[in-house]
């Protein structure tokens, strides 16, 4: 993912020159335009490139000697706001600026591996997450060891690397008061003491889940030994109560309806059009939207529609939370009570 090149834009095609083509060659092009609007993300909006900046400034912050603990981040927000995505896009960048700054191998001749992710599930214990880090790696010794042996060897493999971040996804998962959470929880610690990389946590309600919390219990404790080391980030939805708030709605949109590729596409034809509906049924989460959009895409081509507007995306199902809030939404903008649409409408 990190040394991929940027994914290459189909050309758009005016419906005329969709009817000259072939049936071989429409399929082919078809083909591309839905794997084009599959992947239209990441888009920087102003979420993201806060998020980023908090990012940099935490990561950058811990290039201190080796005796020094380093402060973790803790990514806490709803499903839905973009979390994995701009934590993957801020990977991808941290990659290319090690690589460009260092090199790809390391001085003893290792490949240089920058950044480490794994994901938790709901019964993992430290074994589990020493043999994610191994699988990550693809360590040969993987498959056969204990909690120890995987744990030596996970820190052999990040040194080898000379990794920098380790990324933990769905921390949510984790169930932190029985015996593995508080085991992980641990873990985490000996990593930051022990290993020379910045912790990038990132859930879904993890202050309501103790991690930043100290209690009077054990289990409290030393979850709050996590969380006193963890600075904790979020990522808001958009809101539309205010006029910045409104400008950053249509500028996404603006940029998301910049990038489709549809015949009938046209300036306006999401920004100004759809501002309102879209907010409805995304509910302001930029994951909703985009999957929105996305399947919107889909069935336009699909159907020759070859553009988005209501009748369409009315007939396209979105995740079951956006939906569930969609009519006190749409009853607030029809009513307005509610305005997307910003007063001043440059981008």
């Amino acid at each position: 993912m990190a040394d991929a090149p940027a994914r290459k834009r189909p050309d758009k095609l005016t419906r005329r020159q969709l009817s000259r083509l072939g049936e071989l060659a429409l399929a082919a092009y078809n083909r591309e335009r839905r794997k084009w609007h599959a992947n239209l993300g990441p888009l920087r909006t102003p979420q993201l490139k806060a998020l980023h900046e908090d990012l940099w400034d935490i990561f950058d912050s811990n290039d201190h000697d080796g005796d020094k603990v380093k402060g973790g981040m803790a990514i806490d927000a709803f499903p839905g706001l973009g979390k994995t995505t701009a934590v993957l896009a801020f990977a991808r960048k941290l990659h290319r600026r090690t690589i460009q700054e260092e090199g790809k191998y390391t001085d003893e001749g290792h490949e240089r591996w920058p950044v480490c992710r794994v994901g938790l599930t709901s019964n993992t214990g430290m074994r589990d997450f020493n043999r994610a880090i191994l699988e990550y790696y693809g360590h040969p010794g993987r498959f056969t060891g204990n909690t120890a042996d995987f744990g030596y060897r996970a820190l052999d493999s990040v040194l080898s690397a000379e990794t920098k971040l380790l990324i933990v996804d769905d921390l949510h998962f984790l169930k932190w008061r029985n015996k593995n959470g508080v085991e992980v929880s641990n873990h985490f610690k000996y990593i930051a003491n022990e290993f020379p990389v910045t912790l990038l946590l990132v859930g879904v309600g993890l202050e309501n889940r103790g991690l930043f919390d100290e209690g009077g219990s054990y289990e409290d404790a030393v979850l709050a030994q996590t969380g006193r080391r963890t600075t904790r980030l979020d990522m808001d939805p958009f809101l539309i109560t205010s006029e910045e708030g409104r400008l950053d709605w249509r500028n996404t949109l603006l940029a998301i309806e910049e990038r489709l590729v549809l015949a009938d596409n046209r300036p306006g034809m999401i920004a100004d059009d759809l501002s309102d509906y879209l907010f409805a049924r995304s509910t302001g989460h930029i994951g909703s939207l985009m999957t929105l959009i996305n399947r919107g895409c889909q069935r336009a081509v699909r159907t020759g529609a070859e553009r988005l507007d209501q009748n369409l995306l009315d007939q396209v199902k979105n995740d079951a939370a956006s939906e569930k809030a969609r009519e006190e939404l749409t009853q607030a903008l029809a009513a307005g009570r509610l305005v997307s649409r910003p007063t001043r409408t440059s981008a």
